[in-house]
């Protein structure tokens, strides 16, 4: 797009260039100056004299090292990608500014020598209304201007003149561009282009829960990685010693997003799969599904905690501790009363067994002063270290390895029995049971679904770290014993859960976001739902909402919103020649292709690729401009993207799942990964669900 011919006039400044495009490039460069100038100046600190050790120079130079890092000025990424020009001074409880000032909207925030800013962080508060201003409510902005950039250079501007009566409502085509702009390489930031009812959950406060409900295209995961980045901005300080962390389905998915929030200047975000979190052990075993879905069913906590609290005895002996020539007796109803009051408290396991000699130690201690004696705090902790005390302590509340706990529920039949009574019926049981029991931890074939037995037992035993804030993408398929394991890491803080419904591929997928959040210990969490889709073409999106009533009856289908309809098309392909054909024919186009396909056809697909010359990258691997073409397997479709898609034989796709419906989530996810443009091809009957 190229700039408009004239610049009606955009508040008191009068310093005003013949041509604004050359205007707004000497503002870029100056920028840049500045911004290089800003990460000099850190590069000259000189910190030998100002640290008191060799630990907190180290602890300085790395802040040092990431600040540099986080001021670098990347190339082909726009510093600052819109303006605003407030018709008046922001009131005091508002912003800095005075009347008719500017402000140029980046991703980070640039200031001159003099300390005057260059460019705004969009996340600051002045920076709002470009994403929420319009003409019903122009929050006083009497010009919003957004650039077009290619590459790094500027090369277009567009204006809204949002207080002028005489200009009506129009569709930005420089943001239309931005959106669809081919896509190669990891997923990239949305900053420039968030929409209002985004940037409501972006910004929202770090005390509250909150899920998001979006179909495919909604911009959910972007809008979670934004709303972190947000939230780093404004609680930089709080966050910094409780910490944040993104938990992603896999590791492909993790490697996709992983770029987003570093562009952004966020760089101490950790990222995870559940897996990772829960990885007491190594995983070597598989599940079925049936014994998959057991495990994961929020009742096992309840089994765990019996079995836990079952190694806890009442005493039948006294304890007698010796001390020089003195004898101190602890009769066995005082100790049963000292186990049944920290029985009572409801405290961690562990934290109690390590309470238990303390307590027996102070009732040897008022024994101690009713003879007259006069003991002091250090003959309490020698009393909680006699052998006598460890010995009670060991018999009455033995320590407990939370994998051995585990192991034995899943390997003794009347032990799983005694404590799953009333809450497993004996097929469920029989489905968990192992049909060859291990002898030892290391020996076991432990199942995904068994890290995460073994992660509640731990956290029963001793508390799990609780983070400021975590962000959960793709959480509809995440079992309710999953979802606890999450809400251990953020029992103290907030989380951000996004995902959809209908795109729940698991046996246990999630059923409703009220359910989960409950799961994941945030009842009180609040729901919102995106619905406009900026990713998936129109087309498209229709044809893959045909299974919409089959997968989420109820589920109010994505509206595309995008003026670029794209292309989709169906046609028969009774050999994987013509399924390479349709890619070798989107790979002209510019941008990414993605061929996905039922997990056992991948191997076919491939060599057909390879016999053809074509070559192609696996999931997660990053597109280049020569290798542009992704063979993914239906299974790590999920949370991905591409310009252009083939989606070969629908129906193995469903049939690769273990049940119908399943099958035709799994469907879903992978129709409605396109964002030009969809060829589905097919040798066997589509689906009878798609039909119109």
């Amino acid at each position: 797009m190229s700039a408009p011919a004239h610049e009606p006039p955009a508040g008191p400044p009068t310093d005003r260039p013949a041509d604004p495009l050359a205007r707004e490039r000497s503002h870029l460069a100056s920028s840049r100056s500045a911004l290089r100038a800003m990460r000099e100046d850190v590069e000259a600190l000189d910190i030998r004299d100002v640290t008191a050790n060799w630990v907190n120079a180290e602890v300085l130079a790395r802040q040092i090292d990431d600040r540099i890092k986080a001021l670098a000025d990347l190339s082909d990424t726009p510093l600052f990608f819109g303006r605003l020009d407030y018709l008046h001074a922001p009131g005091a409880e508002q912003a800095e500014g005075a009347e008719g000032e500017r402000f140029y909207i980046g991703r980070r925030h640039v200031h001159d020598a003099d300390g005057d800013p260059m460019v705004i962080d969009w996340r600051a508060p002045v920076s709002q209304p470009f994403y929420r201003a319009s003409k019903k409510n122009p929050m006083d902005i009497g010009l919003r201007r957004r650039f077009g950039y290619t590459g790094g250079d500027l090369t277009a501007y567009e204006d809204e003149h949002l207080s002028d009566p005489a200009q009506g409502a129009t569709t930005s085509k420089l943001l239309q561009q931005e959106i669809e702009r081919p896509r190669v390489g990891p997923m990239r930031d949305i900053v420039a282009t968030i929409q209002p009812e985004q940037d409501e959950i972006v910004r929202s406060g770090l005390g509250g829960t909150l899920c998001v409900q979006g179909g495919p295209g909604t911009g959910k995961t972007a809008v979670g990685l934004h709303r972190v980045a947000y939230l780093l901005y404004a609680h930089r300080e709080r966050l910094a010693r409780t910490g944040t962390l993104v938990i992603g389905p896999n590791r492909s998915f993790l490697h996709y997003i992983e770029q987003v929030l570093p562009a952004l200047g966020e760089l101490s975000v950790r990222q995870a799969t559940v897996d990772d979190l829960v990885a007491h052990v190594e995983v070597r075993g598989t599940d079925e599904a049936a014994a998959a879905i057991v495990k994961g069913d929020a009742r096992m906590a309840e089994v765990l905690r019996r079995a836990l609290y079952a190694q806890v005895t009442l005493p039948t002996e006294p304890v007698v501790v010796v001390r020089g020539s003195r004898r101190w007796r602890i009769p066995a109803y005082e100790l049963e009363e000292l186990v049944r009051e920290l029985l009572a408290r409801d405290i961690r396991y562990g934290a109690a067994r390590e309470a238990l000699p303390q307590r027996i130690a102070h009732a040897v201690l008022v024994q101690m002063e009713r003879a007259g004696e006069a003991p002091d705090d250090r003959v309490q902790d020698a009393v909680a270290r006699n052998s006598a005390v460890k010995a009670a302590v060991k018999a009455l509340w033995p320590a407990v390895d939370p994998a051995k706990l585990v192991l034995r529920l899943l390997s003794d039949a009347e032990f799983l029995a005694e404590h799953a009574a009333g809450l497993l019926d004996e097929d469920e049981q029989k489905t968990v049971l192992w049909a060859r029991p291990a002898r030892s931890v290391k020996s076991a074939k432990w199942s995904a679904a068994d890290t995460v037995l073994i992660d509640e037992a731990a956290d029963l035993i001793q508390r799990t770290h609780s983070l400021g804030h975590v962000v959960l993408d793709e959480a509809q398929d995440l079992s309710p014993m999953q979802y606890r394991a999450v809400g251990r890491r953020c029992t103290t803080g907030s989380a951000t859960v996004l995902g959809d419904l209908a795109q729940g591929t698991t046996p246990w997928a999630t059923r409703s976001w009220a359910e989960a959040l409950g799961h994941l210990g945030k009842p009180e969490g609040a729901v919102e739902e995106l619905t406009a889709g900026f990713r998936v073409p129109t087309d498209v999106i229709a044809y893959a909402s045909r299974l919409l009533p089959h997968i989420a009856p109820g589920l109010a289908p994505v509206a595309s919103v995008r003026e670029n309809p794209g292309f989709f098309e169906i046609r028969t392909a009774t050999e994987t020649a013509e399924v390479v054909a349709a890619c070798a024919r989107l790979l002209r186009n510019e941008g990414s292709t993605g061929l996905i396909a039922a997990d056992a056809r991948v191997p076919a697909l491939a060599e057909a690729l390879a016999a053809a010359g074509i070559s192609c990258l696996a999931p997660g691997e990053e597109t280049t401009r020569e290798t542009r073409l992704t063979l993914v397997p239906a299974s790590l479709a999920k949370g991905l993207e591409y310009d252009y898609v083939v989606l070969d034989e629908p129906q193995a796709v469903v049939d690769g799942e273990p049940d119908e419906r399943t099958g035709l989530r799994r469907l879903y996810v992978a129709l409605t990964r396109a964002v030009s443009g969809l060829i589905v091809t097919h040798s066997a009957p589509l689906p009878a669900q798609l039909a119109e």
